[in-house]
C-alpha cells in the first residue's frame, strides 16, 4: 500500500542521512503509520501532536509540521531543528483534504531548502503519479525530489506501494545496505501485472483526452454556480476536482477548515438521490477516470449545480 511506500521511504531517509525527524505539513497525508499520523494544533504548526490513538509520544515528537505554501514556515521549522531533519515529505498536490495546488515557486524552494538544510526531499505521488503525467507531479512541475512513493494507479487496483530513489541512495537497502525493507507481498506478480497493464494503456491513450473533461468540469461547475448564492471555491487540475463550500481560496489545510462540511453534507446525499456519487466528505478529492465521458461530466454538473441550489435554499 500507499502506506508502506511512505513508510519505507522515511526509513531510508532516515538511514540515509543519520537523522531522525521529518517534516511533513499540515492536512497532508502520507498514509496510517505513526511517523506520519500527527498534524499541528492550531496555530502551532512546529508542535507536534499524535491524530490516533496508539502513537506515541515519543514518535510524534520527530515529526515536525509546516504549512503547505508557506516556505517561511519551512525555513523556521528547519533553521529550529538545524542537522536533525532527515527529510522533508510532501505531496506535491495535496490530495486528501480536496486539491490544494502548490502556489508559484513552492515546489522549487522546498527543493532548495532541503539541500541547504541537508535533508532529503520526499515526493508523495501515491495521488498525483501517473494521473498529472506519466511522469507524476514532479514531471508536471519540474521539480526532481529524493525520493517517490507511488500506489493506487501503479498497480492497476491491485494492492501495490512503490518507492524509488537514485542508485546512490537505494543502495542503503539490504543486502546492499543496512537499511530493511522486505515483505510477503513485495514484488507481487498479480499487482505488477495489473500496474504494467494500466501504464501500457495510459501510455496509449495520454493525458489530453481526460485533462480536458477534469477542465471542462471545473469550467462547467464555474458557468453553473455563477449566480449562486452560496460561498464556494472550485478547485482542481488535471482530472482532480473538488467544490470547496467556503468563501476564500484553499491555499492550505487552515482554509479547508473554512468551508461549510454540514452544507457539503446535505449536498452530498442530495446527490446520491441523483445519482451522483462524490467522495463523501468536503475534504477528499474527486476524481476523473478515462471511462468518463462529456455526457458523464455534463450530469455531474448539473447535478451538483441542482442539489446545491435545493439544500441550500
Amino acid at each position: 500500500s500507499g502506506t508502506e511506500a511512505t513508510m519505507h521511504a522515511i526509513r531510508l531517509a532516515r538511514g540515509y542521512t543519520g537523522r531522525k525527524k521529518v517534516l511533513k505539513f499540515e492536512g497532508c497525508f502520507h498514509g496510517a503509520h505513526d511517523a506520519v499520523l500527527v498534524k499541528a494544533g492550531s496555530g502551532a504548526t512546529t508542535h507536534s501532536a499524535p491524530n490516533s490513538l496508539g502513537v506515541l509520544e515519543e514518535v510524534a515528537g520527530n515529526t515536525l509540521l509546516a504549512q503547505y505554501n508557506d516556505l517561511g514556515s519551512v525555513d523556521s521549522v528547519l533553521t529550529a531543528n538545524k542537522g536533525e531533519v532527515a527529510a522533508i515529505i510532501v505531496e506535491p498536490v495535496m490530495g486528501n483534504i480536496g486539491p490544494v495546488l502548490p502556489a508559484e515557486g513552492f515546489l522549487r524552494g522546498l527543493r532548495e531548502l532541503a539541500t541547504a538544510h541537508g535533508a532529503l526531499l520526499i515526493f508523495d505521488e501515491v495521488i498525483t503519479g501517473f494521473r498529472l503525467s506519466m511522469g507524476g507531479a514532479q514531471r508536471y512541475y519540474g521539480v526532481r525530489p529524493d525520493i517517490t512513493t507511488l500506489g493506487k494507479i501503479a498497480g492497476g487496483g491491485m494492492p501495490i506501494g512503490v518507492f524509488g530513489a537514485s542508485e546512490q541512495i537505494m543502495k542503503m537497502i539490504s543486502p546492499l545496505g543496512k537499511v530493511y525493507q522486505a515483505g510477503t507481498f513485495s514484488g507481487n506478480p498479480m499487482s505488477l501485472a495489473a500496474g504494467l497493464a494500466t501504464i501500457r494503456e495510459l501510455e496509449a491513450q495520454g493525458h489530453q483526452a481526460l485533462d480536458r473533461r477534469g477542465e471542462m468540469l471545473r469550467h462547467g461547475l464555474v458557468e453553473a454556480l455563477r449566480d449562486s448564492k452560496v460561498p464556494h471555491q472550485v478547485a482542481g487540475i488535471g482530472s482532480m476536482f473538488q467544490l470547496f463550500l467556503s468563501s476564500r481560496p484553499v491555499t492550505n489545510y487552515q482554509d479547508a477548515l473554512s468551508a461549510d462540511t454540514a452544507l457539503f453534507d446535505r449536498m452530498f446525499l442530495r446527490l446520491l438521490d441523483k445519482g451522483v456519487y462524490l467522495a463523501p466528505s468536503q475534504f477528499e478529492t474527486n476524481f476523473l477516470s478515462t471511462a468518463h465521458s462529456d455526457e458523464d461530466v455534463r450530469r455531474v454538473v448539473d447535478a451538483i449545480a441542482e442539489s446545491l441550489a435545493e439544500v441550500s435554499t
